[in-house]
């Protein structure tokens, strides 16, 4: 892998993995055109890197939930902040169950750029969905909508699913509040990312065919290019104008399916 390579790549995690476009769809998509031709203990190796800025990211811009949501959960009484806590953990459940027993199956048997398409095309009729659906404003994420968040959650390790958009459309449609849906969505997804990296960490299977220049790159601009996408998403899902992410969902999906068809 070159330089080059590894910062389109990490452009790529950086601002998919937060837009609700699928960031593993296109960066198969993304890997196909630049023809990394990786081992998979190398692709391990760095998409764990590429991981790891984003969720740093994340940290960094959302630094005032994380550090109020820390200091909380030492409190000797129950509070708002365990409570939203618990309701993160709660939407873990179903993520946990799907990353534990069928990973393996869904990485073999659903990574084909087909496949990706068409999830493409699901991800923009579920965007689509959100926008249509009346708002009715829920003051908070109860533990029933965390629950049912986390089933969208992990309905979307299917490649092509887009995780935020998957979510976020399923917060709205559950008619929370576009800000608190949108924050939950992203705050969701470190357990689980954390958790998938220390499962890959304790198998081992790490390639050495990546050199430290290209991992650098890759890591700092996934870095920077996250943090953009998640203020940007932010912002977006409060003006409520995903329609237009729907839109380019289902113009990747069909390029997607009409290039493995050719």
């Amino acid at each position: 892998m070159t330089t080059l390579q590894a910062i389109i790549l990490g452009i790529v995690q950086g601002l998919t993995e937060f837009l609700p476009v699928s960031s593993s769809g296109h960066l198969m998509l993304a890997s196909e055109i630049l023809n990394t031709d990786l081992s998979a203990a190398d692709d391990l190796t760095f998409s764990l890197t590429l991981h790891a800025a984003t969720v740093l990211s994340t940290i960094v811009v959302l630094w005032r939930e994380v550090w109020r949501l820390a200091k909380g959960i030492f409190s000797t009484k129950f509070n708002e902040e365990q409570a939203y806590i618990l309701k993160i953990v709660i939407s873990m459940i179903p993520v946990g169950i799907v990353g534990f027993c069928f990973m393996d199956y869904i990485e073999a048997a659903f990574s084909s750029v087909l496949f990706v398409g068409v999830m493409l095309l699901v991800t923009a009729l579920l965007l689509t969905f959100a926008y249509k659906a009346k708002p009715r404003q829920k003051s908070e994420i109860s533990y029933r909508d965390a629950f049912i968040i986390g089933i969208a959650q992990a309905c979307a390790t299917l490649p092509g699913l887009s995780r935020s958009g998957t979510t976020i459309a399923t917060g709205l449609l559950l008619g929370n509040k576009k800000e608190t849906v949108a924050q939950f969505s992203f705050l969701m997804v470190l357990p689980p990312i954390l958790g998938n990296a220390l499962l890959d960490i304790l198998k081992g299977d790490f390639g050495g065919g990546v050199e430290l220049l290209p991992l650098v790159a890759g890591f700092v601009t996934a870095f920077v290019t996250g943090a953009l996408a998640c203020k940007f998403m932010l912002e977006i899902v409060k003006r409520g104008k995903l329609i237009w992410f729907a839109a380019y969902c289902a113009l990747a999906g069909a390029v997607a399916i009409v290039s493995y068809l050719m």
